[in-house]
């Protein structure tokens, strides 16, 4: 279906990149987590499992936001506050540009910097796109992995080209370990001192390689969760010009 941006310009609904890695007990995993586990209830002869014998599959999950699958957080992640991500948005479409990037190798780490953000258009949404990019991303276990992580300085960049919403191919925008200082995150949301609220970071999507760098539309949903988290489904589509 055409959904039109304006008289001219309009995405097709039915043709999208699905930017999410879904939450799965052998999925991508980081912060020294095990793995997601799915059980079925069984409880007071209840059986919730068709394969078991039960009338219905009725299965719990255990899983942490962060660190199984792709998630959308706000800048409760760093604060006192309780500041559900679902808050964050009056809107769930964005102009968006899609980057691809090697990220730099400095004293032994994996960063992404200021100058690989120098021609980033104005837009609402920034998707950045790590190579190598193997599908191996959506089951890799980051955990004790110093994975690739971005300078703070890019925050600077960011801020000029007015993008309210970061999402990046990796467990986090800092540094594994840093002692708890997470300096992209502060610099990000402003914390503590103006907390931009506005403004959310999605991390561990999968940027399939057919995508082409440049302009898209964003979709980004996010589960109703009362928490600075919360797994979501970010989506492409491509702008289209009526003929």
């Amino acid at each position: 279906m055409k959904f039109y941006l304006d008289r001219d310009w309009f995405i097709d609904t039915a043709e999208f990149i699905d930017l999410s890695i879904g939450v799965a007990t052998q999925g991508v995993r980081a912060w020294y987590l095990n793995g997601p586990r799915i059980t079925p209830v069984m409880e007071h002869g209840f059986v919730g499992s068709v394969e078991l014998g039960g009338a219905v599959n009725f299965r719990d999950i255990y899983f942490n936001p962060h660190g199984h699958g792709t998630h959308t957080e706000s800048h409760g992640h760093i604060s006192k506050d309780v500041y559900p991500v679902s808050r964050c948005f009056n809107q769930f479409f964005f102009d968006a540009h899609l980057i691809t990037i090697t990220p730099e190798l400095i004293q032994g780490d994996s960063v992404i910097t200021l100058e690989q953000l120098s021609n980033i258009p104005q837009c609402d949404a920034l998707v950045i796109r790590t190579v190598p990019n193997d599908i191996n991303k959506c089951t890799t276990n980051y955990s004790d992995t110093n994975p690739t992580y971005m300078d703070v300085a890019c925050v600077q960049k960011l801020n000029e080209c007015g993008i309210k919403h970061l999402l990046v191919d990796i467990p986090s925008v800092d540094k594994e370990v840093d002692g708890g200082i997470l300096a992209f995150h502060h610099a990000f949301w402003n914390v503590p001192d103006h907390p931009v609220r506005d403004r959310t970071i999605t991390e561990l999507i999968y940027v399939p390689s057919h995508a082409a760098d440049g302009a898209y539309v964003l979709e980004l949903q996010v589960a109703n969760f009362d928490n600075d988290a919360a797994p979501s489904r970010p989506l492409l589509y491509k702008k289209r010009k009526e003929a």
